[in-house]
């Protein structure tokens, strides 16, 4: 596959994927959903020598700002549970690979981009990045396993207001509630991830492998919260409110919700 929207490097056996839709800031449409699920399924595991991956952002504001909202608006009726699904089988390909993936967080990670990010065993963050699952603004809920994902990195409670609020959080918060375990200028950012990486790599591949397996089997991923997530995902999608919020969003306004 030729890739238009992610930018594929390598360099002492770990493999750097830049999101390149920077005048989108990186905004995931279904172009790069195609090309990350082939590049986890197909490429990836056919390099023997790689010790792990590393996703950033093109440019200085966004690592992914969320998925693209105007393809959202092309949803047919009724598919936005196919949607949300195709974005759980993608991610699920990065949470179960067994090398580490990093997510170096180098500004906007909001919505998809958060999602994206969590679906990673690792995440560091340069001092200008910013996160969130503000979906509820759209009308809509977190459809790439925010709602399972977000809690188990920072606990229901702050979890819960996060995604009813909308409010997005700093590298610094991210950093004191855990869901990062560093924060770096934005200079540093790259640097510390290959050496986070290259440390991993010192260790026995299949131990790590099985760490990894491990790891993602305390939380179950095929359990009933995920597919709750998917059921309400596509119950949002066809509501008014969710055409009126994603058009108030492009249109730059606040949006007008009615509860149909």
């Amino acid at each position: 596959m030729e890739y238009q929207n992610i930018l594929v490097s390598e360099s002492e056996g770990i493999v750097t994927l830049t999101f390149n839709r920077e005048k989108a800031l990186n905004a995931l449409n279904g172009q790069t959903m195609s090309e990350l699920e082939h590049l986890f399924a197909h490429d990836l595991p056919g390099r023997s020598a790689l010790c792990g991956v590393i996703l950033t952002g093109a440019g200085e504001r966004a690592f992914v700002a969320g998925a693209d909202i105007k393809e959202f608006l092309s949803i047919e009726m009724g598919r936005g549970g196919q949607l949300a699904q195709r974005g759980h089988d993608i991610f699920s390909l990065i949470e179960q690979f067994s090398r580490p993936v990093l997510a170096a967080v180098n500004g906007f990670a909001l919505g998809g981009g958060c999602e994206l990010a969590m679906a990673c065993h690792l995440r560091i963050a340069s001092e200008n990045a910013r996160f969130g699952q503000p979906e509820i603004n759209l009308g809509i809920i977190p459809g790439y396993g925010g709602t399972q994902r977000l809690i188990q990195n920072i606990g229901k409670t702050r979890a819960m207001e996060l995604m009813l609020t909308g409010d997005t959080f700093t590298a610094a918060e991210a950093h004191q509630w855990g869901l990062v375990t560093r924060v770096t200028t934005p200079q540093d950012l790259l640097p510390e991830a290959m050496a986070l990486l290259k440390r991993i790599a010192e260790k026995a591949p299949i131990a790590v492998a099985c760490t990894i397996a491990s790891v993602n089997a305390y939380f179950n991923k095929p359990g009933a919260g995920f597919r709750e997530e998917v059921i309400q995902f596509g119950k949002t999608t066809q509501t008014a409110d969710f055409l009126e919020g994603a058009q108030a969003f492009i249109e730059k306004r606040k949006p007008r919700f009615t509860g149909k």
